[in-house]
Parts: C-alpha cells; sequence; structure tokens
C-alpha cells in the first residue's frame, strides 16, 4: 500500500506546523504571565481588585448623555498581606494558566500527529482528556480560590478599621467559558477514542 498520497501538502504541513508553534507560544506565554503575577503578589504593595458592590461614579453620574455609572471593581494596594491569601491569589492566577499550558502541549502533539500521519495514537485521548478536565476543574477551583483570598482582604480591610460597606464580603464569580471548553475538548476526545477503535477494527480486517 503507498501512504505517499495520506501524506499532507505542503500548505496542510505549514499550516498545521504554525499551529503547533502558536500552541508552543501561547503556553510559553502563559508561563510568564503567571510567573509574572506571582512576582507582583509576593512583592510590596502588592494590588488587590476588589469586586464593588455598584458604587455611584459621582464624577460621571451628572454628565450629558449618561444615565447612570458605578464602580464594579477597585484596586487596594496592601503593604502587607498574610502568606495564605498571596498564596490563594497565586492560585487564582496560576491554575488557568496551568490550564492553558496542558491545552496547548496537546495541541502541538495533535499538530505534530497530523504532520505525520499518527492523529490516532494511543497517547492522543489521554492527553486530550487531562486537557479537558483541567480546563474545567480550573474553571471551577481558580475563581474559588480567588473569591476566598478577596473574603480574607476585605476582614482585613474591616480589622484595620476601614469602611468596607461597599465591598462584597464573598462574590464567587464562575467563568462558564473554561468549562464550557473542556466539555468540548472531552466530545472531541470521545471522538479520537472512537477513531481508534474503529482503526483497530479496520486494521483486524486487512
Amino acid at each position: 500500500m503507498d501512504n505517499r498520497s495520506a501524506r499532507p501538502s505542503l500548505s496542510e504541513a505549514v499550516a498545521l506546523g504554525l499551529v503547533a508553534t502558536g500552541a508552543v507560544s501561547i503556553g510559553v506565554a502563559s508561563v510568564f504571565g503567571a510567573v509574572g503575577a506571582g512576582i507582583e503578589i509576593f512583592g510590596s504593595p502588592v494590588p488587590v481588585s476588589l469586586p464593588v458592590d455598584g458604587e455611584q461614579m459621582a464624577s460621571l453620574s451628572d454628565a450629558d448623555g449618561i444615565a447612570a455609572a458605578e464602580y464594579t471593581q477597585s484596586v487596594v494596594s496592601f503593604e502587607s498581606l498574610d502568606a495564605g491569601t498571596r498564596w490563594l491569589l497565586l492560585a487564582e492566577a496560576a491554575l488557568p494558566a496551568l490550564a492553558t499550558v496542558i491545552v496547548c502541549a496537546s495541541l502541538w502533539w495533535l499538530g505534530l500527529s497530523l504532520i505525520r500521519q499518527r492523529a490516532f495514537r494511543r497517547s492522543m485521548v489521554p492527553m486530550l482528556a487531562t486537557a479537558a478536565l483541567a480546563l474545567i476543574v480550573t474553571g471551577m477551583t481558580g475563581p474559588l480560590f480567588g473569591a476566598i483570598a478577596r473574603a480574607q482582604v476585605v476582614e482585613q480591610l474591616a480589622a484595620s478599621g476601614a469602611d468596607t460597606e461597599g465591598f462584597w464580603m464573598f462574590l464567587y464569580q464562575l467563568n462558564p467559558a473554561s468549562i464550557g471548553w473542556g466539555i468540548a475538548l472531552a466530545l472531541v476526545a470521545t471522538a479520537f477514542e472512537v477513531g481508534q477503535r474503529l482503526q483497530r477494527e479496520t486494521e483486524g480486517l486487512v
């Protein structure tokens, strides 16, 4: 059997190579972003973005054409912050970066496998399933860690005598996008599992 006809064309190989290279670049950028966030979180002062419960923005409330203006976040910089809160903030930033690295590694491996015409290799399904699980888990736990950290920050503000009336005591904002992408990637992993099974059955018939 001649397999040369099944090889990707030059344009297809270049496109797949660009996808694989882009995946690696995004993964590396995510790692540097997480490292930068860690340096900022464990430095001094520590900027923390706190959700605000609809505080009016007086400077725009009386402007022409403006129906309403509210603050939804306030960045508060702390000279000192306990280590537990810092680690929770780091987890909020690092978990999505970890999921991105796993997804990018899976895309890189998929692109390389397609170039080599070995898309249905055994390692593909576990890698895609791991990436799907990482997206779902980090999409749920990352915001939770951030919500707990910000609740602790508001408690620290209250303990210092500051007025915390406008801040949320606890606000868990779930981002459904990463969970949706994780479910979609799980379906792709299932499709590859079916493809592997069909390939084995076809090879058994030859």
